[in-house]
């Protein structure tokens, strides 16, 4: 772990980390690994007539724990388990994603995915709560913060983005193309492969069980339509279904910058590289930074033990 002292991030394995599960689960795992793995009671809201899949482990203030594409609540695991002792941890998975219902004909929007966040925040009755986002949890929760800052207690941040811009790898943009998209992405599930492959740069802890978990929600073309729906949501333009949604929240992330703020960044991203990391740097310049130069996009799955810890000790205001 390395504590940041300037803007300056890892420049190696840019193109991803190529350390993680040799080679790509081809059968299931068996379901008494898998409960190791994911030892949780499944909860279920009930969304326009969807079943909106959620962790709540434990008691206490409430952290509320948002995923990225093409993970899952199953990313979260670790820190569940390690912070269940101390908090009442809240996992959703995205309508499309991990146990959540799979809808082929949704609208697969960032406003839809906040409006479910907020949805499921009332009907469990949390008035205040400290929020961690992943990827796509940024601007998901990001939204769901600056709505009404006053719930937000404190903001753990992994590798994400706030603002609206084009500068990703053309590996993402790619799966944007309709006919290319459809094939690599819900055809050959290369998406979520890849990332099990480029996003974790942890030899050790990605084992074919665990990319095998990071990969169960998505076996089939159906099952994948999030994925590739994700990626087809990114807004490049003001043209876009969710610029509007994008820019309310680069426009009043302001509102969350007299909150405690902690990032934990991994510098071997392929996709949020220095530039990311650099805006969210001025948008909360009150954050403590780690940076981890051994870590990838899935920071906390390379970084898990060190980020449990300064999770708990964050979280508790130390």
């Amino acid at each position: 772990m390395h504590h940041a002292d300037g803007g300056r991030a890892a420049k190696e394995g840019r193109t991803g980390c190529g350390s993680g599960a040799r080679g790509y689960p081809v059968h299931p795992m068996p379901r008494d690994t898998f409960s190791e793995l994911y030892p949780f009671e499944s909860n279920f809201l009930k969304l326009d007539g969807l079943r909106y899949h959620y962790l709540d482990e434990g008691s206490g203030p409430v952290l509320l724990m948002l995923h990225g594409n093409p993970t899952w609540s199953f990313y979260y695991r670790d820190l569940v388990r390690g912070l269940r002792n101390r908090f009442r941890v809240i996992v959703p998975d995205h309508i499309g994603c991990g146990f959540s219902d799979k809808p082929q004909r949704y609208p697969y929007r960032l406003q839809t995915h906040i409006d479910n966040v907020e949805a499921l925040l009332e009907h469990l009755g949390i008035e205040q709560f400290s929020l961690a986002v992943h990827d796509w949890g940024g601007p998901i929760g990001f939204g769901v913060g600056v709505r009404k800052p006053d719930r937000l207690k404190r903001l753990i941040v992994f590798n994400t983005t706030a603002c609206l811009t084009r500068n990703y790898p053309v590996s993402i943009l790619a799966c944007k193309v309709p006919l290319l998209g459809s094939i690599a992405v819900r055809g050959f599930n290369l998406f979520a492969k890849c990332a099990v492959w480029f996003a974790s740069c942890n030899p050790e802890k990605m084992t074919k069980d665990i990319a095998a978990g990071f990969l169960k929600p998505y076996d089939s073309y159906a099952n994948r339509i999030a994925t590739l729906a994700f990626v087809h949501d990114i807004p490049l333009n003001d043209r876009h279904p969710s610029w509007q949604a994008g820019k309310a929240v680069e426009d009043n992330i302001h509102k969350l910058a007299d909150k405690p703020v902690m990032i934990c960044w991994g510098t071997k991203d392929f996709c949020f590289t220095d530039f990311f990391l650099n805006d969210l740097r001025q948008r909360f310049p009150q954050a403590h930074v780690h940076e981890f130069r051994d870590a990838g996009h899935y920071v906390v799955e390379d970084a898990g033990d060190d980020i449990l810890e300064l999770a708990g000790r964050f979280l508790k205001g130390a």
